[in-house]
């Protein structure tokens, strides 16, 4: 709702959002899945301050992505399937407003890691135009 405007809170929206990001909610991932929303807003309103908090967001993003992966509770597959959908489509558009950053720190996380869901997504990433 703010749009550009949103850059005067963006020092604490950071915070609210890693908090978010770290932190299970139940099986519907509600939470998760609503701030996911709002990082994507927010990147795409303010765009020309995210790359000073990149290393931030994708070190909380790949967590999240890890996170998903490994966990085997009670959370169904297509609430599974939307967080990394969220959490891909969030490092896309960092790598977009970052002219590239995000596919080059990514090369040596996707050469060592060995999980598929994992890959998939820095996949994504790395195809992204």
């Amino acid at each position: 709702r703010l749009g550009i405007l949103v850059v005067r809170h963006l020092k604490r929206l950071e915070r609210v959002i890693l908090g978010y990001l770290e932190v299970s909610d139940g099986p519907e991932e509600e939470a998760r899945l609503g701030i996911l929303e709002t990082l994507q807003c927010t990147i795409e309103h303010a765009w020309p301050r995210m790359p000073c908090r990149l290393p931030v967001l994708l070190k909380a993003l790949l967590r999240l992505i890890w996170d998903v992966h490994t966990d085997k509770g009670p959370t169904p597959e297509p609430v599974r399937a939307a967080l990394l959908q969220g959490a891909t489509q969030c490092l896309i558009l960092l790598d977009h407003c970052s002219q590239g950053q995000v596919k080059v720190l990514l090369e040596g996380v996707y050469s060592s890691c060995e999980e598929n869901h994992v890959r998939e997504c820095i996949r994504k990433v790395q195809e992204s135009t």
